[in-house]
């Protein structure tokens, strides 16, 4: 299920953001500061190039970018 990243709290949507920007494996080495990783995904989810996804199986959120959300959630 797709979650519009309107419909959350801004403060949710922040923590999840920086979750997802500072998880193991994301930053390859990247030394670009945590408010700019935040602010780039903030501006991809705004433009539709970024998705939050809620798993209902395992309860779980993801930010994917648009070509890895399947295409039935996508309409």
């Amino acid at each position: 299920m797709l979650i519009p990243y309107d419909q959350l709290e801004a403060e949710t949507l922040t923590r999840l953001i920086e979750d997802f920007v500072t998880r193991d494996g994301t930053d390859n080495g990247d030394e670009t500061p945590l408010e700019t990783r935040v602010l780039r995904v903030r501006q991809a989810l705004l433009k539709g190039q970024a998705f939050i996804l809620f798993d209902l199986e395992s309860q779980q959120c993801q930010l994917l970018p648009k070509h890895e959300v399947p295409r039935e959630l996508l309409g």
